[in-house]
């Protein structure tokens, strides 16, 4: 099975990146043995929300430092035959006893790094408990089945990729400092794991078994349960407050999915508590005024719109955004036709708007007085795109926040460090953030699983992407890419970007796209030439078949048959 697994892995990242073609069912995926072991769940007739169990429980494995079991997950499922658009919340909650001032130090906000690394911003992890809901609602194959390629590979072993050996290496200090880290990704004499590696993890493999067996209870009750409460709580430098009790009562949201015109396409999104539906929406109903198709894609007129619209999508983002349950959120009035009409007449084609104000969206009146949250990226986050060979479709993106999280193993398995996307000050100006902590609270998020539907209410792409803020830029771009610019999947997927988390307008690194620096700084914009490495996985439905396309960025795949 390893020599198997080092053969798949070669060859498939050595593919050529001009994307794959199927004709009844596709997986793409942030690696290349998560892609196949969800390939090999359509092939045994199962469906997209089977094939995403199995996917998800492989990038736990493979994939540590971006997603796991740990975590949690927002997750959009498309029911060919029923028509049906369905949205399933697994993002993670705050326990019972967290307050305001969680990240507050002597009335301070604390460093990133501060309240990251420990059991402080440890989330109660939900992505277990919302897959377990979506398989019942829709899943073909027995919930067991569904584990054994991730346990496999655990117990015998898979080649540690070139980007997990650098991720590895990069975070080093804060992974030794736990003991069951510095066991898993490390040799004996202290060296990270290389590439080429075989790693190994067989408490991972007896938490799957728990799992398969037990459904998501193992997780969220029970002995690991403890063990989770456990190492949180008793974290020696930075302990957070989850306890069992916090596991037991976690619970998934069934939601209604955000959807909006654009130009003949009608754009599907995660509602609130994620900002990805919202500030997508926005974007793309900001840029409908403009004739895109015309541009350059990688010219300085495509970039300057892209810029001028996110900032305008991110200032209501920062202002309104947070979890529906404890603020009223206008996601409504933030998408209505009228309101971006206005607000795209604050877009100068030729010159930039550096910090435009949030907006006034019908039905603000009912809202309290709120503060502005300041800009803030991240990582630490993976996407699946799965099309059935019965035409149903999973967009799923999946996160333990920060690279490797909290930097907390625990029974095989990293915890996120998910409540620091929550704002670090709770208010400003003697208004409250609407984002701040609150008790069982969920944290904003940016990711933004994304389906899109043609003019007849045809399934046409599937398609998300990594990136803690930037994902909004990135899945922005990637739909002008596809709906506009008329491109493959592939090349969506490794086109340049450039786009804004709300005051800099940034460039990609090593692109041709930093060239437009000089021009862009002409128009008054501030540019930041920056890595922006995305994981974007798309699928489109073409009436030849599928067409996927993968991020050239990481090492993941599409493949289908």
């Amino acid at each position: 099975m390893l020599r198997r697994a080092v053969l798949l892995l070669l060859l498939l990242v050595a593919a050529p990146a001009a994307g794959q073609r199927a004709e009844r069912q596709m997986v793409a995926a942030a690696h290349p043995l998560a892609a196949e072991a969800g390939l090999a769940v359509l092939r045994a007739g199962g469906s997209a929300a089977d094939a995403a169990v199995a996917a998800q429980m492989v990038l736990a494995l493979v994939e540590p430092q971006s997603s796991g079991i740990g975590g949690g997950a927002l997750l959009l499922h498309w029911d060919a035959a029923a028509r049906a658009l369905s949205a399933w919340d697994g993002r993670e909650t705050a326990p019972a006893a967290a307050t305001p001032g969680l990240f507050l130090r002597e009335g301070r906000p604390m460093a990133f790094a501060e309240a990251a690394v420990g059991g402080r911003a440890v989330g109660v992890p939900g992505v277990v408990r919302m897959l377990e809901a979506v398989h019942r609602a829709h899943g073909r194959l027995p919930w067991p089945d569904l584990f054994a390629p991730a346990i496999r590979l655990a117990e015998e072993g898979f080649p540690v990729s070139p980007r997990l050996a650098a991720a590895i290496a990069a975070e080093a200090p804060r992974l030794r400092a736990d003991p069951g880290a510095r066991a898993l990704f490390f040799r004996p004499d202290g060296a990270p794991l290389p590439a080429g590696a075989t790693l190994r993890n067989p408490d991972l493999a007896a938490t799957l078994r728990a799992l398969a067996a037990e459904g998501a209870d193992a997780l969220h009750r029970g002995p690991i349960a403890r063990a989770i409460a456990a190492a949180v709580r008793g974290h020696p430098t930075n302990p957070g407050l989850l306890t069992e009790a916090d596991l037991a009562a976690y619970a998934p949201i069934r939601r209604d999915p955000l959807c909006a015109p654009y130009r003949l396409w009608r754009v599907c999104g995660f509602p609130p508590p994620s900002s990805g539906g919202v500030a997508v929406g926005q974007i793309l109903g900001l840029l409908a005024h403009f004739d895109l198709a015309s541009l350059d894609p990688n010219g300085t007129d495509a970039a300057h719109l892209l810029a001028e619209a996110g900032r305008l999508a991110f200032a209501d983002r920062n202002l309104f955004l947070a979890d529906p349950a404890f603020v009223r959120v206008p996601a409504a009035g933030l998408l209505d036709p009228a309101y971006l009409t206005a607000r795209a007449q604050l877009i100068d084609r030729d010159r930039a708007n550096p910090a435009p104000r949030a907006g006034n969206p019908p039905w603000r009146e009912a809202l309290l007085p709120l503060a502005p949250q300041p800009e803030e990226a991240g990582a630490g986050t993976s996407h699946l795109s799965i099309v059935d060979a019965a035409g149903n479709a999973v967009a799923m993106t999946t996160t333990i926040e920060a690279a490797f999280g909290a930097r907390l193993l625990v029974r095989g398995f990293l915890l996120n460090n998910q409540l620091t996307d929550f704002a670090f000050t709770p208010e400003a100006e003697g208004r409250p953030v609407a984002n701040r902590v609150e008790p069982r609270k969920r944290p904003r998020s940016s990711m933004a699983p994304t389906l899109v539907f043609d003019s007849g209410g045809r399934l046409f792409a599937v398609l998300g992407s990594p990136g803690g803020a930037r994902i909004i830029p990135y899945v922005a771009r990637a739909l002008v890419a596809l709906l506009d610019w008329g491109m493959e999947p592939a090349a969506a997927a490794a086109l340049p970007h450039a786009g804004t988390i709300g005051t800099a307008l940034d460039l990609e690194e090593g692109t041709a796209l930093a060239a437009l620096a000089p021009a862009l700084a002409a128009r008054g914009h501030e540019v930041r030439i920056l890595p922006m490495p995305s994981g974007l996985q798309i699928i489109v439905l073409a009436p030849e078949g599928l067409r996927g396309g993968a991020d050239p960025r990481r090492e993941g795949v599409a493949i289908g048959d």
